[in-house]
Formats: structure tokens, C-alpha cells, sequence
């Protein structure tokens, strides 16, 4: 817990000895006496420090929000309308929620079907894009490639389950992915093929540079109007998508 209270203890204190010469030319103690002074109301009164700390989280907060609705703006159409996405839902829903996941992830893994459902919980006025963003990258990598090589073969959203459904990551291997390509009739000599696919490559590098454009640092991470949302935290989806129904 120490280093997550150092720079708001840092501030108080570097604000404290600031105010030190005027306060001793204000009176007769000494600049160790009103140290001593401060360092007896700090230990007197802990809270100030948390009170600090909490401040400086959400000034934080509310700075990164504002970064993260810049970028939004200035990616919107790579993030909500590249052609080349793969999505659910109507291509006309008022709503668009983006993913970013990673084959590998576990929290991506676990709501997977809370995803897929969100066009037909919110009748057909939501639509759902994916996009990959393998930060494990090896076999994460791999997946990938597949899912979006599956989808030239009109097996996107199937390979993408199909792969979200191996529940250990141990599980997720070279032959693993060819089995469950094969399993949803994938034709799996044309989609190694297309693994490595100038467009295959190209849609995969597109989606981890706007990824990193957008300042997502870890998966699942979705997107609704100009909003960022970290984490596979469904009630600030949904609250997300009920204001964008309202606008």
C-alpha cells in the first residue's frame, strides 16, 4: 500500500514546507517546530491523507476521460464504421459497441455471451464490432489471424466463439485452432493461407495501432459513443448504451 499513497503524501508535504518560511515569519517558532507541528497533525489525522489520495484519483479520472474522448473524436470512423470489422447486430443499429479482446483473456472469455447477446437484449438497436487485439500476442497472435481468416470464409463470429470457448489457455495451441476451424467448416488449408494474407496482416496491424491510438492498455476494452469503458464491467456497458438510446 506504501507506493500507492507516496505522491499524494509527497504533495502534502512538499505543500506544508512551502508555507514554511511565511509561517515563521508570521511568528516566533522555528521551521522545526512548525515541521514537528505538521508532522503531529498528519499523524493525528491519517484521513487527510486518503482525502488526498482519493482527490488526486479522480482528477486523474477526469483527466483521462477527457484524453480518452479526444482520441474517440479523432478516430471515430476507424473505430465505429472500418468496412473491414466484423460485427452482430443490424449494420444500421443507433447504437455501436466496439470490443477489443485478446483470445487469451480470461475476463473476454467470461463475457463472451453477455456480448453477443447485447443486439437481441436491446432489439436490434445495438450493434456489436470486433476488434482484435492480441496483447499476448504467440498463439494469441495465431487466433487472431484465424478468426480473421475464418471470416473470408463467412466464419467470423463462429471461429470467434469457437476460439473464446477454449477455457484454458494452456488448451489454445497450433493444432487446437485447426480442430475448431475444421469443426465449424472452415476450410483450414485456405484459411493458414489466409493467415498470412496481406489483408489478414493489414486488418490485424490496423486494429493494435488504433488500439494504441485510443490508449487501451488491456482487454476486454469496448467502446460506446465517447466513451472508453475498461474491463468487462456490464452495468457501465449497458448504463452507456441506455444514454446512447436516449440521445
Amino acid at each position: 500500500m506504501t507506493p500507492i499513497f507516496r505522491k499524494p503524501l509527497l504533495a502534502l508535504t512538499v505543500t506544508a514546507l512551502a508555507l514554511l518560511p511565511a509561517c515563521a515569519q508570521q511568528g516566533d517558532a522555528s521551521k522545526a517546530e512548525i515541521e514537528k507541528i505538521i508532522e503531529s497533525y498528519i499523524v493525528e489525522n491519517p484521513e487527510i491523507i486518503e482525502r488526498a489520495f482519493v482527490a488526486l484519483q479522480e482528477k486523474e479520472k477526469v483527466a483521462r476521460a477527457e484524453a480518452a474522448k479526444a482520441a474517440i473524436a479523432e478516430n471515430a470512423s476507424k473505430l465505429y464504421a472500418q468496412k473491414s470489422d466484423y460485427a452482430i447486430g443490424p449494420a444500421d443499429a443507433k447504437v455501436t459497441v466496439v470490443e477489443f479482446f485478446d483470445y487469451r483473456c480470461g475476463f473476454c472469455k467470461t463475457s463472451v455471451e453477455d456480448v453477443r447477446g447485447l443486439p437481441e437484449k436491446y432489439d436490434g438497436e445495438v450493434r456489436v464490432v470486433f476488434k482484435e487485439l492480441p496483447l499476448f500476442s504467440g498463439i494469441s497472435t495465431t487466433a487472431a489471424q484465424a478468426a480473421l481468416a475464418a471470416g473470408k470464409q463467412g466464419k467470423y463470429v463462429e471461429m470467434h466463439v469457437a476460439l473464446m470457448g477454449v477455457k484454458s489457455n494452456d488448451d489454445l495451441t497450433e493444432a487446437k485452432i485447426d480442430e475448431l476451424a475444421r469443426s465449424i467448416g472452415v476450410n483450414v488449408a485456405k484459411m493458414r493461407a489466409d493467415m498470412k494474407s496481406p489483408a489478414v496482416l493489414k486488418q490485424l496491424d490496423e486494429s493494435t495501432a488504433l488500439a494504441q491510438a485510443l490508449q487501451v492498455g488491456g482487454t476486454p476494452g469496448f467502446f460506446i459513443g465517447d466513451q472508453h469503458i475498461e474491463g468487462a464491467d456490464f452495468a457501465a456497458i449497458e448504463a452507456a448504451i441506455e444514454a446512447e438510446l436516449k440521445s
